[in-house]
């Protein structure tokens, strides 16, 4: 029998180098082609310098090597049938390449593969460990990519921005890995400060900019080049100079960073509005005050709120807020807008309609401790019959249990008979407590109330975001516009507060100065004898009672 004469073999070299994460412990292409020829010493292996492909690409995905195709071509049409390789994660971290080279040895167009390691032969054994060890190069590779982003999104959070620092700033390259954080570029983000002032004025365009950085101030990037002219766009663009970074980029994930900042978030807002354009997306910061608190009067719609900016023609920049309906309810909402200082005259002079004087509030709290007083026998009075009462039903309940318990009455007769008892019961705990309570929670309710209506403007002048959205909330309810007009229902506890007012503030003017415990006492006798003061701040308390 005539045994098949075995296949001459025909070698190629192949070299592969990337400049990703994945190869930064890999030898250079150099060393590996050192450490292949030394294969090919030792077995005594001639390889021609036409099959020698060495190229910089990561094997991640596929078709992306052309030196590679280029080997499998020369496989494919017999020029070569033979691999050195450094290993055989140089010639495949992806599941089809290495699929590719195993069905070039299934079909006879490539009979080993060398490696310093090992060598892969046409077998169930060694196609099986060729693909292992790819597959285990894809694995690490997989995993060191989940570390890097877990490591990099860590890093973001921090507030060390993970990537090539802007210009301007340095990445530290001195400080432990994982701790590097972007520095400043003592030389260059001064000047580019200076830009940024320079673009403020609103006299200077972008371009101008930079021809007085590159020829007057001498500004020359890292590698010593002038500025190019998208580069100065870049700069102005850019919300890393106010301090805030998108990591990834085109995430949506904002995050703000410990570095050395140039501008504040309202001058770059000033810049974009200077050069006509949004620039690049960026974290929604800025609250409006009033936005989700009020409705438009024709459609419906909630109220919104932009920023707007105006040039001037001496080159500054005014920044307005402006109210206007989002008009998703109908899109041809005919109403305007409102500017939002016009917005706030609008709410004080809501306030300033129910606005007393302080000497009044401590009229008033003595007013309603002396009616209070006079109604304490009438509600101990309420009090002892309610208890009477809730201590009748008790026994009611007590009585039938016992007769459940006796066998006296039958299971349904004592559901339907205990059924309203205890419902009974139920109110008259009700009762009870809101009676021994509510006096205490109005005359509480009412102070509190007085010393919003006293401090509410300047409050609302000059306090927080939070202290304006509270008072508006606590004027009223149905909060419309319509026609640049805020409409408020007023709170049903604050309409006598409005009639009172008025009167009150009138008899203040009459006395002033009221610094005297005489001019006090005037004070609260001219209120007291006023046909309009008590009739408005008994239906107060009443109001205050019915919330109770």
């Amino acid at each position: 029998m005539q045994t098949e004469a075995p296949q001459k073999l025909k070698y190629g070299m192949y070299g592969r180098k990337s400049s990703e994460t994945e190869d930064r412990q890999v030898l250079s292409i150099d060393s590996q082609i050192d450490s292949a020829k030394a294969i090919c010493k030792n077995l005594n292996i001639r390889i021609a310098d036409e099959d020698v492909l060495t190229e910089s690409k990561s094997a991640k995905t596929t078709n992306h090597r052309p030196l590679f195709k280029e080997m499998l071509d020369r496989l494919e049409h017999g020029k070569i049938n033979a691999i050195v390789a450094w290993h055989a994660d140089r010639l495949s971290r992806n599941a089809i390449d290495s699929a590719l080279l195993v069905d070039m040895m299934d079909r006879g167009k490539l009979i080993e593969i060398v490696t310093p390691g090992q060598t892969y032969r046409n077998t169930p054994f060694d196609k099986f460990m060729f693909t292992l060890a790819c597959t285990q190069a894809k694995m690490e590779n997989d995993k060191k990519g989940i570390d890097v982003t877990r490591g990099l999104t860590k890093k973001a959070t921090m507030g060390m921005f993970p990537g090539p620092a802007p210009f301007g700033y340095l990445n530290d390259k001195f400080t432990e890995k994982g701790n590097k954080k972007i520095i400043t570029d003592k030389v260059r983000l001064p000047l580019i400060r200076k830009m940024m002032e320079l673009m403020l004025t609103g006299t200077y365009g972008p371009l101008q900019i930079r021809e007085i950085a590159t020829n007057e101030w001498g500004y020359r990037t890292p590698k010593g080049k002038k500025m190019g002219r998208s580069t100065i766009y870049r700069i102005f663009t850019n919300t890393f100079y106010y301090g805030m970074y998108e990591y990834p980029l085109g995430s949506g994930r904002w995050y703000r960073g410990t570095h050395e900042t140039i501008i504040t978030e309202e001058d770059y807002d000033k810049i974009q509005a200077l050069l006509g354009r949004k620039g690049r997306p960026r974290p929604k910061t800025h609250i409006f005050d009033f936005v989700g608190m009020m409705k438009c009067a024709d459609c419906g719609a909630s109220i919104t709120a932009e920023t707007k900016f105006k040039k001037l023609a001496n080159g500054d920049v005014n920044t307005y807020v402006y109210y206007h309906c989002t008009k998703k309810l109908n899109p041809n909402c005919t109403q305007g807008s409102i500017e939002e200082k016009e917005l706030k005259k609008q709410i004080v002079r809501e306030i300033d309609k129910i606005e007393i004087p302080t000497e009044f509030h401590a009229f008033a709290m003595k007013w309603w401790k002396t009616e209070n007083e006079k109604e304490v026998d009438d509600r101990n009075t309420i009090v002892e019959a309610q208890q009477r009462a809730y201590k009748a039903c008790l026994a009611k309940i007590d009585g039938l249990t016992n007769m459940r318990a006796g066998g006296e009455i039958e299971g349904d007769e004592f559901i339907r008979r205990r059924e309203p008892l205890l419902e009974e019961k139920k109110r008259l705990e009700k009762l009870f407590e809101g009676t021994g309570k509510r006096v205490d929670a109005w005359m509480k309710t009412g102070d509190e109330m007085f010393t919003f209506i006293e401090r509410a403007i300047n409050r609302f002048t000059y306090g927080t975001l939070e202290d304006r959205r509270a008072i508006l909330a606590a004027l009223g309810s149905n909060l419309l516009i319509k026609d640049k007009i805020l409409s408020i229902d007023i709170e049903n506890c604050l309409f006598p507060i409005q009639n009172i007012s008025g009167t009150v503030r009138d008899i203040k003017e009459r006395l002033e100065p009221i610094n005297t415990l005489e001019k006090q006492g005037q004070f609260e006798q001219m209120c007291s004898n006023s046909p309009v003061v008590l009739p408005d701040l008994d239906s107060n308390q009443d109001t205050l009672l019915q919330r109770q």
